[in-house]
């Protein structure tokens, strides 16, 4: 009798939380996000420091970035060593879905023709909501802010998006 009582619970018990599994989250409730690790928010705010910036193919200062010379130069700010192509950085930390993107992650697209399949663009993101994933990036007018939901440019070349190990926990 204990073992089918047992049994009853652990299935009633299963029963609840499949049910609470499978019920969707009303419209009304807004997840809060997580607040960003320190350092990304830091690395982010020095690189809104360059909104304007012109582009400069090979560029890697101040005085004008391509795509990964300004990653690089941004995180070689922390102290990252970074490799320097976009095709490199697209090689380094954990590959994450759309859906579990954060600020901090890098996003990496084709270059300008959207027929091919290698990476020739790197982007850091900024902020994640709900309608909005926005990266910052040196693109041909310089370092700006884009919003990937909103454009067709980068939604047709998006290839992944990486994580990068930032040593804190």
């Amino acid at each position: 009798m204990k073992i089918f009582r047992s049994i009853f619970l652990l299935l009633l018990l299963g029963s609840a939380q499949l049910s609470m599994a499978q019920t969707p989250a009303s419209s009304d409730q807004v997840q809060a996000p997580l607040p960003n690790d320190p350092q990304v928010d830091a690395i982010i705010n020095y690189a809104k420091r360059f909104l304007g910036v012109p582009y400069r193919y090979g560029g890697t200062t101040p005085s004008g970035f391509d795509c990964s010379g300004f990653i690089n130069y941004i995180f070689g700010n922390f102290g990252f060593d970074l490799v320097r192509t976009s095709y490199g950085l697209a090689e380094l930390g954990t590959t994450v879905l759309l859906s579990e993107i954060r600020p901090g992650d890098l996003m990496f697209f084709k270059g300008s023709n959207v027929n091919s399949t290698s990476v020739g663009h790197v982007a850091l993101v900024v902020e994640v909501t709900p309608d909005a994933i926005k990266f910052i990036h040196s693109a041909n007018n310089g370092v700006r802010i884009d919003n990937f939901k909103t454009s067709q440019y980068y939604i047709q070349r998006y290839i992944k998006t990486k994580r990068l190990d930032y040593g804190t926990p």
